[in-house]
């Protein structure tokens, strides 16, 4: 019921700030993105920074941000030093698999933590056609959780993220007409 709560007010990022402590107690894993940096030149925030500006850009949906908190949870311990830049290849799936394990021991159903398991490893991925056709309200859930991630990326490399949300956005559009 905290997480509902803290996840549903309409501030969501200043209602998580002012019970940062408490919810750092019930997911201690988020610990490691404060101050995590990303080191990437499609980041300009840490880690908990880009998650609590992904989550600012939300609207007041549960389930997206539930996924927007939990998506990036791996990042500190699944990075690879390219160079300069750090890279976070596998970092969805590994996120799923720890918010399996969170959301397990906060007492959700299975078929909860399935759905939000599948929101959590597709964040990064293309929502396709045929996934927005054979399941169109998970592909909406995806194409928010998406939208709100690619905002919290560096303002300067956002054009192509912009352009794939608008795609998406327009396909979702179609679909709607089309019912």
């Amino acid at each position: 019921e905290f997480i509902y709560n803290v996840l549903i007010s309409d501030d969501v990022e200043n209602t998580i700030k002012e019970n940062q402590e408490e919810l750092l107690k019930i997911i201690p894993e988020l610990k490691d993105e404060i101050g995590f940096d990303h080191k990437h030149p499609h980041h300009h925030l840490d880690v908990w920074d880009h998650t609590m500006l992904a989550l600012s850009n939300s609207i007041q949906d549960f389930d997206i941000r539930l996924v927007l908190l939990l998506h990036d949870i791996s990042k500190p311990i699944c990075n690879q030093q390219d160079g300069d830049i750090l890279r976070f290849k596998g970092h969805p799936r590994k996120s799923k698999e720890m918010s399996d394990e969170i959301l397990k021991r906060l007492g959700f159903k299975d078929s909860y933590i399935k759905k939000i398991g599948y929101l959590i490893k597709k964040h990064d991925e293309p929502i396709t056609n045929k996934e927005l056709n054979d399941y169109p309200n998970l592909s909406i859930k995806r194409f928010e959780i998406q939208r709100c991630d690619a905002l919290a990326h560096h303002p300067d490399k956002l054009e192509k993220r912009i352009k794939y949300i608008d795609n998406i956005r327009e396909k979702i559009k179609r679909l709607s007409f089309n019912k």
